[in-house]
């Protein structure tokens, strides 16, 4: 057997409340970057399932673009670093360049390709710096900010200049190159967020939080003109981007709007249209970045939904990407008229997935507290999070209904229903056990031991409890107690999960000291052992729904599957699944596995028999 990478999901921008993000693109193969966490995204815009991710840098990444020619791409992390690598090759690394001491939060490649300059914080007075693209050698001193610089930009045609603006209220102008300070201007009343030259090399504007955005001479560095404030912007203004005529420009705002301007020659700017993107109007629907490319107008909104808007026609409903920003923690099934992943991540958001279409929405719940476990049960979901409390929603399309929440006493660590009877719901604590019926705790049991992962079988009758000592302990239920029956000692870490076989003739159970062991259920003994092939603890286990294959899930990157009948060695290995480690797993066919990890992406894996 071997796998395939079918599909990915990807995650959504990371995004930082009153900071403006920057989305880069190519328009010859039109793709776009955009950065979370320490990877790099490459998404096209014509195929949004098709994602590529460069994840080696060690910090987390802030601004990537792609040199003039396309066959480059710059990207810079918080600790100062820039690393060039080919589009191509498998992202075949040319250089690394310890460019500022701080964080680095936008670069700009020069038209002829050969220099890059770089803008941040730095210690001392080095927030910008413009150097060679192939021996980092500097090109010309950028004296004349005094704390952080947001922006700079390079102007696109002859004779080369390079402007910058930041937190000093500044915006300055520089020529060369080697480039040295020519001009400064204080028009703006606070942070500078955005500069940007017209790509014909005749205007360049900066936009700022005082709500402004101020036209300028792109030769001789001159102001001359503003945007017009009737009909303006109400609240910061994060980011800009010109159209290729340089004729317009497209700005983004905290006030959760986007706006075209018409650019006159004398160097004013009318609004032409205001985009709404579509949203809860929440502040999770700010918008923090935006790019113009060939025919799309692109945004970005602070939860990181991409909304993609078209330029020829601007009033047509945009196309939304959502995506997780954080770290997926469950991934679960939902069979309604169609396969539907459910996915929740560490900050609370739970988004549907369809197989070979990608994501159909994020549900809307009143309450958006973290999520821990999450479960389905026809036409419910069952969460539990980190407080005491579960809940068990309703579900209504692309909505939760109003739900009463049960406390169960203590923090949930492991949340299990029984599938043919479907009011039942297994949820272990630090101590014991809760048997839950609909909203009604049934009874609340103290085991005497520390609980660790929990699991019930699908009629209801029995349980199986994993401990802190490795141990496993399955009692049988009979109305509202618990009943030992027995106890497996095989595993020599904490339990992390145990999950019962579809058919119900076997279970499976994983450990922290990345053992996994399959159990015939009517015999109690091990049916497949020695599954020890993890470097780290084992996260999650999934089985197939034909009860022939079990997955694995590690914190070593690695998802690992197994067929039971044959002997472990014969196992697949998908190695380095997510960055981070690999934290929900589910089946969704007999051939078909799909998981998730600490990058915020998930994965379609096709198992092929050979």
């Amino acid at each position: 057997m071997a796998t395939k990478l079918t599909e990915t999901y990807a995650c959504g921008p990371s995004t930082e409340r009153g900071r403006g993000i920057i989305v880069s693109g190519d328009p010859k193969s039109n793709s776009i970057l955009y950065c979370n966490g320490r990877s790099v995204f490459i998404r096209y815009l014509d195929r949004p399932l098709d994602v590529a991710v460069y994840g080696e840098h060690s910090y987390p990444v802030t601004v990537a673009r792609y040199s003039p020619n396309g066959e480059w791409i710059a990207s810079a992390d918080v600790s100062g670093i820039v690393r060039i690598w080919g589009t191509h090759n498998d992202f075949v690394l040319k250089n690394e360049f310890k460019v500022l001491s701080g964080r680095i939060d936008d670069l700009q490649w020069s038209p002829d390709g050969l220099r890059i300059v770089a803008s941040g914080d730095g210690k001392g007075k080095s927030f910008v710096r413009a150097f060679m693209w192939d021996s980092g050698s500097t090109v010309g001193d950028f004296d004349g900010h005094s704390k952080r610089v947001l922006s700079c930009h390079f102007k696109p045609t002859r004779p080369f200049r390079i402007a910058t603006c930041g937190e000093d209220f500044l915006v300055n102008f520089y020529e060369g190159p080697p480039f040295k300070f020519k001009l400064s201007h204080r028009e703006h009343s606070n942070f500078v967020n955005c500069i940007r030259f017209s790509p014909d090399g005749t205007k360049l504007i900066s936009v700022s939080s005082d709500k402004k955005g101020i036209i300028y001479d792109g030769k001789t560095g001159e102001t001359i003109g503003e945007l017009s404030s009737e009909d303006g912007h109400t609240g910061s203004i994060y980011a800009a981007s010109w159209s290729a005529d340089s004729k317009h420009v497209l700005t983004v705002s905290a006030d959760k709007t986007a706006k075209i301007w018409e650019i006159f020659e004398d160097g004013t700017g009318k609004v032409k249209k205001t985009l709404e993107c579509p949203g809860s109007g929440g502040v999770e629907d700010m918008l923090v970045g935006c790019l113009w490319q060939n025919d799309h107008l692109i945004t970005v909104s602070l939860c990181g939904t991409i909304h993609l808007f078209s330029a020829s026609d601007p009033d047509k409903t945009p196309l939304s990407w959502s995506g997780h920003m954080k770290n997926i923690t469950t991934l679960t099934l939902h069979e309604s008229n169609q396969k539907t992943i459910l996915s929740s991540s560490f900050d609370g958001s739970i988004l549907r997935w369809i197989p070979g279409i990608g994501c159909s929405g994020k549900l809307k719940r009143k309450d958006c507290s973290q999520i821990k476990c999450l479960a389905t049960v026809k036409g419910e979901i069952i969460t539990s999070g980190y407080d005491n409390k579960v809940w068990r929603f309703p579900l209504h399309e692309d909505e939760c209904g109003v739900a009463e929440p049960v406390d169960v006493g203590s923090q949930p660590k492991d949340l299990s229903h029984a599938i043919n009877s479907p009011d039942l719901a297994l949820v272990s604590t630090d101590c014991g056990v809760v048997l839950l019926k609909g909203l009604q705790v049934l009874s609340n049991i103290n085991l005497g031991f520390t609980v660790t992962a929990s699991a019930i079988s699908p009629d209801g009758n029995e349980v199986i409890v994993g401990g802190q000592d490795g141990k496993l302990r399955i009692y049988s239920v009979s109305g509202d107690s618990l009943t030992e029956e027995e106890t497996l000692e095989k595993h020599r870490g904490a339990i992390s999960v145990i999950r019962y076989s579809p058919d119900v003739s076997m279970f499976a159970s994983a450990d922290l000291n990345r053992e996994a062991v399959v159990w015939d259920r009517v015999s109690k003994e091990v049916k497949l052992n020695n599954m020890l092939f993890h470097t780290a603890r084992i996260n999650c286990l999934a089985w197939s729904p034909n009860s022939t294959m079990v997955a694995t899930g590690s914190l070593d990157t690695c998802v690992i599957i197994y067929e039971i009948g044959k002997p472990p060695s014969s196992r697949i290995t998908i190695k380095n699944a997510h960055p981070g480690g690999v934290y929900g797993l589910i089946f969704i066919d007999d051939c078909s596995v799909v998981s998730s990890g600490e990058d915020a992406c998930i994965r379609l894996w096709r198992i092929e028999q050979q």
